[in-house]
């Protein structure tokens, strides 16, 4: 029952105009910052290890700006599974995007694309089936029912498929690379344990992060270029635009830290241009070298 009813909420606000949405995503966002909650408490440790520069004002902004820009990425998250291509396309400032990643996958090695939790990353079912093949890797939501209306949006006939985060899954993509295809990897989550366990840490924002190795194997073992992208809200139209990089060659050194190092590099730079559109919401330091929790205690007074 309440997987039906899940499902039914979604196909609502898939039916919203994006408007209509983004206000009522100011609206979660306003009562987040108000109200006490994990992730309020997780975005205010995150802008703080972050962002020493900033004063407190400058940091309470970021802060408010965070949960709200958070909201409006979750509440627009139905629209894009159940929207059309050619909608979706017709909203995006594409810019020279496109040209440098077919430019990439015309070396015959496939291309890696490292795309971070910053502004709207669901459009890229969209975007990477209007370019070539892609596979994607994704780890099984937690909330019941959720899974299989996620990947009915992700899943494009043709163009784009999502494996999960196991063997399988990591054969598939190293099957893609082979074909010359597109591999999609989300590569700011934390990996489940260092070292054997596919992680090693490296800065991100100055601070210590367990950081996945998976891009770096991918990278040295097949010779396949990384490509950072995000698509994140403009606030005028196009609606939304399309921003991306090359990584350095340290992205495929034998080192796995200085090839962490680079990951993380790649993932700030995006963040840094669109900062309150990042998912300070996720625990991101929760593992620490001196193993010391700085999202323990965190909660702070309104």
């Amino acid at each position: 029952m309440r997987t039906r009813l899940l499902r039914y909420f979604i196909r609502f606000l898939s039916l919203m105009p994006l408007p209509v949405l983004r206000g009522a995503g100011r609206g979660v966002g306003w009562l987040a910052y108000r109200i006490p909650n994990r992730e309020r408490d997780n975005a205010r440790v995150n802008i703080d290890l972050c962002f020493p520069e900033l004063n407190d004002r400058e940091k309470d902004r970021l802060w408010r700006a965070t949960l709200k820009e958070n909201a409006i990425t979750l509440l627009e998250m139905p629209s894009v599974w159940y929207g059309s291509t050619d909608a979706w396309l017709s909203r995006l400032d594409m810019g020279n995007v496109p040209d440098q990643i077919r430019a990439l996958m015309s070396q015959g090695k496939g291309v890696v694309v490292a795309m971070p939790h910053l502004g709207n990353f669901e459009i890229s079912a969209h975007f990477f089936g209007s370019i070539g093949k892609a596979t994607g890797l994704y780890r099984p939501p937690r909330k019941e029912g959720l899974e299989s209306v996620m990947l009915e949006g992700r899943n494009r006939p043709g163009q784009n498929r999502m494996v999960p985060t196991d063997r399988h899954g990591i054969k598939a993509l190293y099957e893609a690379l082979g074909k010359g295809e597109l591999i999609v990897i989300l590569p700011d989550q934390q990996p489940k344990t260092a070292k054997g366990g596919g992680g090693v840490f490296a800065p991100f924002f100055g601070v210590p992060a367990l950081t996945m190795t998976l891009v770096n194997r991918f990278a040295r073992k097949t010779g396949a270029p990384v490509y950072f992208i995000s698509f994140v809200r403009t606030g005028h139209k196009p609606e939304y635009k399309v921003i991306g990089h090359l990584a350095g060659d340290a992205i495929a050194d034998q080192d796995a830290v200085v090839a962490a190092t680079e990951l993380n590099a790649g993932v700030e730079k995006l963040a840094r241009q669109y900062p309150a559109q990042y998912q300070w919401t996720y625990r991101r330091f929760q593992a620490q070298p001196d193993g010391i929790n700085p999202y323990r205690s965190a909660r702070k007074p309104s």
